[in-house]
């Protein structure tokens, strides 16, 4: 992270924000939140954080379909005619999604008013508020206009997640497997063996994440890691979007990471063992979908627009150990379709 933002991780979350905005001396307190978490997180947040009742509220649709350059029109025009000034703070409540847009909309007004992030889902706590990646869908294409701007800071409480259904608990740890498998193998055994805290997880994910933003803030080289499994999960995800077989991040995600893990199997980057250790990790927790040859062309499709590719052609982060990953590992259409081959073997389809 830069020196500029902060994360906040303990028992004193509450007391500690509150701190935080009495040493702002903000002119204004505008809380973001959608339409689930202003009714589940915000009472609990207000509960414990005096200086938060004051805020003015902003409330938007719950989901990712909300995630567009008119939802941030919108909440630009509205902070606009409330003459919100820029010495605001706009506070997040809520999950990747309120995160990624709340970060985008502050990061644009006035060129830029200071926001912080609460992030109360699993996965927002683990990995979307932290970073500074934030912005909007284009059309059905996931995360394709934004801007990398750190939040001042990250208050993190998983009291929040007492809240949450068990598939979006189930959601974040996608993203904790993730972690593991590109950059900690302890971790991945962690949570093999299934004893460890969800806290010491989560903590131990956002350590993980932050060191490598420390080295590359701007997503030039080594952050790239942290795109493993979204080339084809974004695309699974951008394609189900809106129809009712949509499915959340970290679910898109867990079978990007089974698939691509089969790309690293084949190009002899990981051995048999250690793709057994991720299709056990994903195949038994999550939903495996079949894709219809129709569905697996329309996918790749979606392939073409990812943000790491370079000349036209699809290059991914791909694992080449448990606990290690390289970026800008060119795949070609082959290589792709064999692995989805594959995987359809695997889950039985």
């Amino acid at each position: 992270m830069t020196k500029n933002s902060t994360i906040i991780f303990d028992t004193n979350t509450f007391s500690k924000l509150n701190s935080f905005l009495k040493k702002g001396k903000y002119s204004r307190l505008i809380v973001l939140a959608d339409s689930n978490t202003i009714n589940e997180c915000y009472p609990i947040l207000a509960k414990n954080c005096a200086l938060i009742q004051k805020a003015d509220i902003l409330e938007i649709d719950a989901g990712e379909a909300i995630k567009t350059l008119d939802a941030c029109k919108e909440l630009w025009e509205t902070l606009s005619e409330a003459q919100v000034d820029k010495n605001a703070l706009l506070v997040n409540v809520g999950g990747g999604v309120i995160t990624d847009i709340g970060g985008f909309v502050a990061s644009v007004y006035k060129r830029g008013i200071d926001f912080i992030h609460i992030p109360t889902s699993l996965l927002a706590m683990a990995d979307a508020s932290v970073g500074g990646k934030c912005g909007v869908d284009l059309n059905s294409l996931k995360n394709q206009l934004g801007t990398i701007t750190q939040p001042k800071a990250v208050f993190i409480n998983t009291l929040f997640l007492n809240t949450l259904p068990q598939r979006q608990l189930a959601n974040g740890v996608a993203e904790i497997i993730k972690m593991g498998l590109i950059a900690d193998a302890k971790l991945v055994k962690a949570m093999q063996d299934n004893k460890t805290l969800l806290d010491t997880l989560i903590k131990r994910s956002v350590a993980l994440k932050m060191a490598i933003v420390k080295k590359d803030p701007n997503d030039k080289s080594v952050r790239k890691i942290l795109n493993f499994g979204h080339t084809i999960g974004h695309a699974i995800e951008s394609y189900f979007l809106g129809t009712k077989d949509e499915l959340l991040h970290g679910e898109a995600i867990a079978i990007g990471m089974f698939i691509e893990s089969l790309i690293a199997f084949d190009k002899k980057m990981i051995k048999t063992n250690e793709l057994q250790t991720i299709v056990d990790l994903i195949k038994p927790n999550y939903q495996v979908l079949e894709f219809s040859q129709e569905e697996e062309q329309k996918i790749m499709e979606l392939m073409l627009h990812d943000k790491k590719n370079k000349n036209n052609k699809i290059r991914m982060s791909l694992i080449n150990k448990i606990g290690s990953c390289k970026y800008d590992v060119e795949v070609n259409v082959s290589q792709i379709q064999k692995a989805f081959k594959t995987y359809h073997q695997i889950i039985g389809a």
